[in-house]
């Protein structure tokens, strides 16, 4: 049916077998190509993080996944579409503006403006990312990142932490860095894009300074009353995580937690637990 086989004819059938045979190729050919280029350009722009971000996202339990307006009682239910990039949803922009113009949202709860949140030290003069990383804003225009006191008791002391080198880029919900404990590794999602300047260490109380890109962007990070509700959701989360069956021992007298969770459930599937808590699926 091709000219190069022996014995084909330039008759009516074979023109049209060529003709289809020759689109077909052609479509295939320009797809191929098509995709090859946008996989190129996403790799220079370093889009390929923000798109396996999503695909991890989509793979996290739903209960990981609940917008944050859900969990200050804004909304009675709802599933974060954008991988908790919330400057791109246009129904967080809705619910800013009608809480800035006053309104009354139907089964609003009240939050309270506090730092210590469930037990847990979280300052609020920092920003949150929901993977437990903090963003607190310099005055020189630099942001200094580390993790919170959730991680920090959740994960314990890191035996040893994988920085980014110093003039590298971090991008919003791709890694930023990694902590190991025992023959275990977590990654850290960064909580903002940016250059990284320094690097810190985990008895320094941080991990990176950054500076930020032109017009930094926070609207994805929790902040102010936020917090609490959000840390009171994450605890709930560790306890189904943990079936029930480890909680107790995990907070000490009078219902602070303790500095170490590992060593109050040694038991427990801390790999898995640590995968959910931190945004691995």
């Amino acid at each position: 049916m091709l000219p190069w086989v022996y014995g084909f004819t330039w008759d009516a059938g074979n023109l049209i077998f060529l003709g289809i045979f020759f689109s077909v190729a052609t479509v295939i050919a320009g797809t191929v190509t098509l995709a090859g280029v946008r996989a190129y350009k996403d790799h220079r722009l370093k889009k390929h993080e923000s798109i396996q971000w999503m695909q991890d996202f989509h793979d996290l339990p739903r209960g990981a996944r609940v917008c944050r307006h859900v969990l200050t009682g804004e909304l009675k239910e709802r599933i974060c579409p954008n991988g908790f990039d919330c400057r791109v949803c246009d129904q967080h922009e809705k619910l800013l503006k009608a809480a800035r113009e006053g309104a009354n949202l139907q089964d609003r709860k009240p939050v309270p403006e506090a730092a210590i949140a469930t037990g847990f030290d979280m300052p609020l003069d920092r920003l949150y990312h929901r993977g437990h990383a903090w963003v607190k804003l310099e005055a020189d225009g630099t942001a200094t990142v580390g993790v919170d006191d959730f991680c920090k008791r959740l994960f314990g002391p890191p035996e040893k932490v994988d920085l980014p080198a110093v003039g590298s880029h971090v991008h919003v919900n791709a890694p930023g860095w990694t902590m190991h404990r025992r023959n275990s590794a977590v990654r850290i999602l960064s909580p903002l894009d940016g250059t990284v300047l320094k690097t810190g260490a985990p008895d320094k109380g941080w991990y990176l300074k950054v500076r930020p890109l032109a017009t930094i962007d926070t609207r994805h990070l929790l902040h102010g009353g936020e917090v609490q509700p959000w840390i009171a959701s994450e605890m709930e989360r560790l306890r189904t995580s943990l079936r029930g069956a480890y909680l107790l021992p995990t907070l000490a007298d009078g219902g602070e937690p303790v500095a170490d969770f590992t060593t109050s459930a040694p038991e427990a599937d801390w790999d898995g637990i640590w995968g959910e808590m931190f945004l691995e699926p």
